[in-house]
């Protein structure tokens, strides 16, 4: 059974949460508890930058190209390492999609009232651009 909801739709990723722990480290794991935070070094920097510290979000990680979501490009992101992750980062960027927030200072949400939760999802998420976002794909700048 699909863990797809009408409040948290899965796009073409891999649902994965996102966690910025209070020492500042960064983990993008998996449902099946995969490490994938190496992979995806442009969804951790965004992480530390626009995320507060001891923040947990429920999401997924989707690769763009050409207008349309690229899950062959997303798993050819997780298979790269070391220079490959940085070549791949630029050639083919990721954006993390956040569904809903699971845990802020210190408290879990999950049993919280939808409306109450998603208000505290776009408050910790207000800030977010670039690789993170709360839905859609990026915009498309022209030179």
């Amino acid at each position: 059974m699909s863990h797809e909801t009408s409040r948290s739709p899965e796009k073409d990723g891999f649902r994965a949460q996102l966690a910025v722990h209070a020492s500042g480290r960064v983990l993008l794991l998996s449902r099946q508890g995969t490490d994938m935070t190496g992979s995806f070094p442009e969804i951790r920097e965004a992480a530390l930058a626009q995320l507060p510290a001891d923040t947990g979000l429920d999401g997924e990680p989707v690769v763009w190209e050409s207008g349309r979501l690229a899950f062959e490009r997303l798993q050819q992101r997780l298979t790269r390492r070391g220079t490959g992750t940085v070549e791949a980062a630029r050639q083919w960027p990721a954006h993390y999609v956040v569904f809903d927030l699971v845990h802020a200072g210190g408290a879990g949400h999950d049993r919280g009232r939808h409306r109450s939760r998603h208000r505290l999802t776009r408050r910790a998420t207000d800030r977010a651009a670039g690789p993170l976002r709360r839905s859609g794909p990026p915009a498309v700048h022209r030179a």
